[in-house]
């Protein structure tokens, strides 16, 4: 049986399973809105080591000079390097275990980049998430120099005023039946 016949299978295989097993595992994966700063980890190793290999592509890396750039390269990191892949299953990773497995959803995406943004000496930097009916989008976003920087998985990096401006481009309006949120390692805040 050829490689990619027996990975075939086994790929079925595992689906089965998950789909088995898929409210068990979501409710081990249960997460309040208020927990979610858990997941940023501007510390973790891993993330370090790719902040790391970004730092050292400057002469000398300083966060007013260079963070701009740095930011682009985490982008650019998170679009080259790592895949989207959404699972059948709610299941929350891990910024590290998005970089070991080189994939991730677009909001396990956005976790990694805020954390590397935060590792990059940016502590400004926040996840926003609006949700409207039952679908949502999540970006990173820093205040920098007097912009704010938002970016999204495979949109790159946009620059804005005010912070008013930032959320109408992510389609948020005050007189819509739409909720936001943000939050980083030390902070959840609802917005709406």
């Amino acid at each position: 049986m050829e490689d990619d016949d027996l990975l075939k299978k086994y790929n079925t295989l595992y689906l089965e399973m998950l789909m088995r097993y898929k409210e068990e595992i979501e409710k081990g994966e249960m997460l309040y809105v208020a927990e979610l700063p858990r997941l940023v980890t501007p510390q973790d190793d891993a993330v370090l080591a790719v902040v790391n290999n970004i730092k050292s592509s400057f002469a000398s890396y300083s966060f007013n000079d260079n963070f701009y750039d740095a930011a682009m390269k985490a982008q650019a990191y998170i679009d080259t390097s790592v895949s989207s892949i959404s699972a059948p299953v709610q299941f929350w990773l891990m910024p590290s275990e998005v970089i070991r497995m080189g994939a991730g959803d677009v909001f396990d995406k956005t976790v990694l980049l805020c954390s590397m943004l935060i590792g990059l000496g940016n502590i400004s930097a926040k996840i926003i998430t609006v949700v409207k009916d039952a679908a949502s989008e999540s970006a990173a976003y820093c205040e920098f120099h007097s912009k704010l920087l938002l970016m999204r998985s495979g949109s790159g990096l946009q620059e804005f005023g005010s912070k008013q401006e930032l959320l109408a481009a992510m389609g948020f309006a005050e007189d819509t039946n739409i909720t936001a949120y943000e939050f980083n390692d030390k902070m959840y805040s609802s917005i709406a």
